[in-house]
């Protein structure tokens, strides 16, 4: 019989990561045109509430990391990016994708490159 592999505790998201993470929403919020109401939906989170969706995207972070959370925001990302894209043609879909993505590219990047160092 094969024993389950243990769960592994991440670390929890310091006040100052935790306010910086609620910086990059609200900008990303402002970027996008979307409102706290659609990251509610897209994170199936029970409020609309700032700190509800920080506690969302915190048992993110503590299941699976920073890469765990970027990659949870990168799907925000992509069904967001498919419900605009459902208007255009696939052309200009394609571009504002890519465009909007970038953001959130770099930091998934940059998450990788401070787990090698």
């Amino acid at each position: 019989m094969v024993s389950p592999e243990p769960l592994i505790a991440m670390a929890s998201l310091t006040g100052a990561e935790l306010d910086d993470l609620q910086s990059f929403l609200k900008d990303w919020l402002r970027h996008t045109g979307r409102t706290q109401a659609d990251l509610r939906r897209a994170l199936q989170a029970a409020s609309i509430r700032m700190p509800v969706l920080l506690e969302v995207l915190q048992r993110t972070h503590n299941r699976d990391g920073l890469p765990g959370l970027a990659q949870q925001l990168c799907g925000v990302e992509e069904l967001w990016q498919n419900e605009d894209g459902a208007g255009q043609s696939e052309g200009e879909g394609r571009m504002g994708l890519e465009a909007s993505l970038g953001q959130l590219d770099l930091l998934l990047q940059e998450i990788r490159q401070d787990q090698q160092t």
